[in-house]
Parts: C-alpha cells; structure tokens; sequence
C-alpha cells in the first residue's frame, strides 16, 4: 500500500511530462500503405501487443473513440521532485450544456510556496505506454481511410496491485489519457509542437475504490462510452487551466479572467468549433460573471 498526501491532481502533474516525452521518444515512422480495415484495428492493437511486447490490453471501440486498457502492477514510483506553487485553485469545473461552455472556478494568487510531487511513472509502466502508442501508430496510420476510423483514443493505465492511502481512505488509481486523432497525427507529421500537443492531450488521474480496480485484468470497472467533441473540449479547456496556473505559465498579478477568457476561446477556435450559443464564466473568488456570445469569441485573435 502506498500512503500518499498529494491531491490526485499533483499526481497527474507529476506524471505529465513524463508521458509525453515518452510518446515523442518513440519516432515518427508510419505506413502509408492501407493494411487494416476499420474493423481489425482493436484485433490489430491487441496482437501486435501481444505478440511483440507481451502486454495484454482490452480494447474496445464505441462509436468513434477507441478504448485501450492496459493493467499494470505498479504504476508510479516514489521520485520526490519540488516545484514552486503561485497559485492555489480551489476548484475549476468545465460543462457543456444547452449549448453553452459554462466554466466555474475559483483560483487565488499567494506568494511562492514549495510544493513536492511525490511520484512519477514507473520505469515499467512508461515504457509499455510507449510501446503501446508506437504500435497504435503502426496500426492506424496504416488504416485504410473511413468516416469510422476512431476519433478519440482513450488510453488507460490502471494500478491492480497497489492501493494508495489519503487521509484515511484506500483507493485504486489510474492515470487517462485522451487523444483526438487529427492532433495525434498532426504530432507525428511535425505540424504540431511539443508543447501545444501537451496541452491539446488530456492527462487525468483518477480512484476508485479499491475493491473495483484491485486485480481487474479485464476493466470491468470502466464506464465505456462514445467520447463527443464537446466533452473533449471541455476536458481540454479544463486542462489548459489547469496548466496555466499549475505550472505556471502566467505571474502572480495576472488577470485571472482575462487568461482564462483567451485560453477558452482559444481552444474552440483552434478546432474551429461552432456549435455554441455561448461562452460563461463564473469566477467564485470575485463573483464576476462574463458572458460571451458565439461571434465574440470566434472574433477574438489567436495569441
């Protein structure tokens, strides 16, 4: 059992960059040559698997997202690593609902604080994400073209061994990742930075009780369903907050508002998305509400 104090958020952070360097690190030779069907992708990703790196996954596709289960026994490693805090966001919540982007969030500014992640990947489970993500490369980049091709990746990681211990309470832990394919593709071709693709792949960490995670080779506990643009974006807008005042990329004496207004607004734009009547925030902290309409935001300049 692993007793852990850091919030599940820290945790995700700590592993971030280190999932991604992994993805990069695994080269960008593809197929051109059609070999699969819509249809063999799970069948293909699971073989290859197998086969070459002796991982077993479950791997489902609904809809347009394809599901990727990858159990492992031990997920993170103790690597106690310290980063400065600037910001504390107590809470930052993203819906999309009636067609409407509705974010709720209340974040403080306070002088520099010491803060220590306690984990990172496991040496073990980085590389099988790695080699999981080349052979998913392998595998749809030599797909034939199809409005079925998957959408959305939903790579997940899942601890079945070890439990962790937070304020009294065990939990099981799994680290997510979401990936829109054109990003995935735009990564591999050099037509996106590192960094962008950072804040464009969504990287979540997430408990359950420990009876439902503990020894599940199968993901019987995972909700499987078909991921939908807006939930994606919502997840992205999420993130990119996140970013900004985790990391972070802005000073002290920022206007929360104002980045949190252009990273929203940059995200729908970037996808060209449309289908919104409205952008709402609601900063609890000051109380302030912003609303902007469809055009507004469509109108604002990409920074």
């Amino acid at each position: 059992m692993m007793k852990s104090k850091p919030s599940l958020k820290n945790l995700a952070r700590a592993v971030l960059s280190l999932l991604f360097i992994s993805f990069v690190i695994s080269g960008c030779s593809y197929s051109t040559t059609p070999t699969y069907s819509k249809a063999d992708i799970p069948i293909a990703i699971a073989d290859i698997c197998k086969k070459e790196y002796k991982l077993d996954l479950v791997i489902k596709q609904i809809g347009s997202t394809l599901w990727i289960y990858m159990p492992v026994e031990q997920l993170l490693e103790k690597s106690p690593q310290k980063f400065t805090e600037k910001f504390t966001i107590l809470s930052d919540d993203v819906q999309y609902k009636n067609k409407t982007f509705e974010l709720t969030y209340n974040i403080k500014p306070h002088p520099d604080k010491e803060k220590t992640n306690e984990y990172k990947y496991s040496k073990d489970a980085l590389e099988k994400v790695n080699n999981v993500w080349m052979v998913v490369r392998r595998v749809i980049f030599s797909t034939e073209k199809s409005d079925q091709t998957p959408q959305f990746f939903y790579l997940i990681v899942a601890d079945i061994k070890n439990t962790f211990e937070s304020f009294g309470q065990k939990f099981g832990l799994q680290i997510e990742q979401l990936t829109f394919y054109p990003d995935f593709k735009k990564v591999f071709y050099g037509l996106l930075s590192i960094t962008e693709y950072q804040h464009r792949s969504i990287q979540e960490s997430n408990r359950f009780p420990a009876l439902e995670i503990i020894g599940d080779t199968e993901g019987r506990h995972i909700q499987y369903r078909d991921v939908t643009m807006e939930d994606f974006l919502s997840k992205q807008i999420k993130q990119r907050l996140e970013l900004k005042f985790e990391k972070p990329e802005v000073g002290r004496n920022v206007d929360i508002d104002k980045e949190i207004e252009n990273l929203a607004a940059y995200t729908l734009k970037i996808y060209d998305y449309k289908d919104f009547y409205n952008l709402e925030m609601h900063n609890l902290a000051t109380k302030n509400r912003i609303i902007l309409n469809r055009a507004a935001v469509m109108e604002k300049v990409l920074e």
